[in-house]
């Protein structure tokens, strides 16, 4: 799937909040560069830890809880 396509769906996993996916992306991929292995069948070493950070957003293996205070 193309990015593109892969954003849009992560985006809709949000709520369309560009800010709510990009700290959730970024927080992500410093887990899976300090180690983490990654909630999907994809070679580590083939994506980058973003582009694999925001595919387990978009398949639904991370959920994005917002506390509204």
């Amino acid at each position: 799937m193309r990015l593109e396509k892969i954003t849009a769906k992560a985006l809709e996993k949000v709520g369309y909040d560009r800010y709510l996916l990009s700290n959730a992306v970024a927080k992500r991929a410093n887990e899976l560069a300090n180690g983490s292995e990654p909630l999907l069948d994809v070679d580590i070493k083939k994506y980058k830890y973003t582009d694999i950070a925001l595919m387990e957003i978009a398949e639904g293996k991370i959920k994005i809880e917002v506390s509204r205070d």
